[in-house]
């Protein structure tokens, strides 16, 4: 597929909905305040819109796919009340250790979701609260933005990888996005 479009690349836990530890089913799933009011925005800017996240809580035992399966339909279905809906959901299962591809800092699952949904990374956001997070938009070339939401507010002045943007949460995010995008349009 060729790369076609910018999209929004998500982190789940701290970034989209409340930061848990190991969010084991879907009755602890909690959207953080204006979350669907930054979604709407980058729809209504043409931008595509994936979750990329990790969930080692797998590999753990904490709970197991059908509970993870279980969350995201949750979400899915809050989202679309809302006219809202994810192009796609990437998940890392494995252990920090476990040497896999996927895992974020790694590129993985942000390449394979850039070919199997015509993402133009040089184009694209990726917005999180981790410098892991913030270490993959890095490597896929793409902008990236610590939201001080779930540990952002932590990792802020942490050493390791610096994002282009920190801002509160992702309805700021979302409107960096829209300034950058018609200052862009206007060159």
């Amino acid at each position: 597929m060729a790369l076609t479009r910018a999209f929004v690349l998500l982190d789940r836990d701290g970034t989209l909905i409340e930061e848990r530890d190991y969010l084991r089913g879907p009755d602890g799933l909690r959207l953080l305040p204006n979350a669907l009011a930054a979604l709407r925005r980058f729809r209504a800017l043409g931008l595509g819109l994936v979750l990329v996240t990790n969930q080692s809580g797998l590999a753990r035992g904490y709970f197991d796919q059908q509970a993870l399966d279980a969350i995201h339909e949750r979400l899915r279905a809050w989202l679309a009340r809302d006219g809202l809906h994810l192009d796609g959901i990437y998940v890392c299962p494995h252990l920090p250790d476990a040497g896999c591809a996927c895992r974020k800092p790694r590129p993985g699952l942000g390449l394979r979701a850039a070919t199997e949904l015509g993402i133009d990374l040089s184009r694209s956001f990726v917005i999180g609260d981790k410098r892991s997070d913030i270490a993959w938009g890095l490597h896929l070339g793409a902008m990236t933005f610590l939201v001080r939401t779930g540990h952002g507010a932590e990792e802020e002045g942490a050493p390791g990888a610096r994002a282009h943007h920190v801002v509160d949460d992702l309805l700021h995010a979302s409107e960096f996005v829209q300034r950058h995008i018609h200052q862009r349009g206007r060159m």
